[in-house]
């Protein structure tokens, strides 16, 4: 499969929200949120995956404010799932967390997310808490997981 990981800019956020929807539901982020978020590159570091044909694949964003960053979302749609899309965009997190300077990267996954939970465990994150009913609406637990030492390049 052809894969391209490029900066997401403002301009995607109309077409991202398709996805979003689809993927997250009642949880779904909000154009404003995607450009809140697009207007700090100083500390965010948010990517597209495209198909050979230009065709949305995922998205992922990174909060790295300091030593330790934040996988703020991983999304990967449908027709793409398991075919590595995410495996690229979560290497391409941990890759910039450690370049601005991190030695850890956390974050919340649903704890019944049975493929994001392999995909993290898979990439070297140790659960390290539950936090409870997390996820609303629906009470679903959140695990939080940790990554430490980031590998360097």
């Amino acid at each position: 499969m052809g894969l391209a990981l490029r900066p997401m800019r403002w301009w995607d956020v109309s077409s991202l929200l398709a996805a979003e929807q689809e993927l997250f539901g009642a949880t779904a982020w909000s154009a404003e949120t995607f450009w809140g978020e697009l207007a700090h590159p100083e500390t965010r570091h948010y990517v597209v995956a495209e198909g050979p044909d230009g065709e949305l694949l995922g998205y992922a964003g990174l909060l790295r404010p300091g030593p330790e960053a934040d996988v703020q979302t991983v999304a990967v749609l449908p027709a793409a799932q398991g075919r590595g899309v995410g495996k690229a965009l979560l290497a391409e997190l941990v890759s910039q967390a450690a370049a601005g300077g991190a030695n850890t990267l956390m974050l919340e996954v649903r704890a019944d997310n049975e493929p994001a939970v392999a995909l993290y465990t898979g990439a070297g994150f140790e659960r390290i808490a539950v936090r409870r009913r997390y996820y609303q609406p629906g009470d679903h637990d959140a695990w939080v997981m940790r990554l430490r030492p980031l590998p360097q390049s």
